[in-house]
């Protein structure tokens, strides 16, 4: 077994358990697993990681965060409010195509049995959704008041946008459709939807 700094062997476990989490499943994973994976003893492993679900809950965390950087930097861009909504749909899309193991832990994920998401790290997780509320309530000032509505679309937005990864994740694109096509209707879609500023429960009554 190779020597590991503290930094090292946590960054290592995570590596391996993201990677064998996604390939055998939730059910199959194991400390032992891991730790032979990492090429260290699974006693080094519980230093950082209390058990499993710790350690999937900090994965989940990992993926997070790393797209709450993404979407702080994409909130600073120095245009206007339906640019920067569009450019967050574009970088969101590009995150999950390019880091498909993130995604599939952060959102796909669903085991009947670990252990309930920690609160704190769900608040964390809930950041970047709390920065495109903020974005739509820009793009329709009239959703200034209204934070709930604000809040609905801004969960619509994410819905067609994951769908749109979901999808392609999965190989369930319909092969006579053009993905970037499908991409780019999707992220206009999103965007017109917010533009046109009419409430979501008018236009599902409305069959639109």
């Amino acid at each position: 077994m190779q020597p590991w700094t503290d930094t090292g062997l946590r960054a290592a476990t995570l590596d391996a358990s993201r990677t064998l989490l996604v390939r055998d499943g939730y059910k199959q994973l194991s400390m032992r697993k891991i730790a032979a994976a990492v090429g260290c003893s699974v006693s080094s492993i519980y230093l950082y990681f209390a058990n499993k679900d710790q350690l999937v809950h900090a994965l989940i965390d990992e993926g997070f965060q790393r797209w709450y950087e993404i979407v702080v930097e994409a909130a600073s861009v120095p245009e206007p409010p339906l640019r920067r909504l569009e450019l967050h749909c574009r970088r969101y899309i590009d995150f999950g195509l390019e880091h498909p193991e993130y995604y599939e832990i952060m959102y796909m994920l669903n085991p009947p049995r670990m252990a309930r998401f920690p609160k704190e790290l769900f608040r964390r997780a809930a950041r970047s959704m709390d920065i495109l509320t903020q974005l739509v309530q820009e793009c329709a000032p009239e959703l200034r008041e209204s934070d709930a509505e604000a809040r609905v679309r801004a969960h619509v937005v994410w819905a067609i946008l994951h769908g749109v990864v979901s999808t392609i994740l999965a190989a369930r694109l319909d092969i006579r459709l053009d993905r970037d096509a499908y991409i780019e209707t999707s992220i206009q879609s999103a965007v017109d939807m917010i533009r046109q500023g009419r409430p979501v429960a008018l236009a599902v009554a409305e069959g639109q």
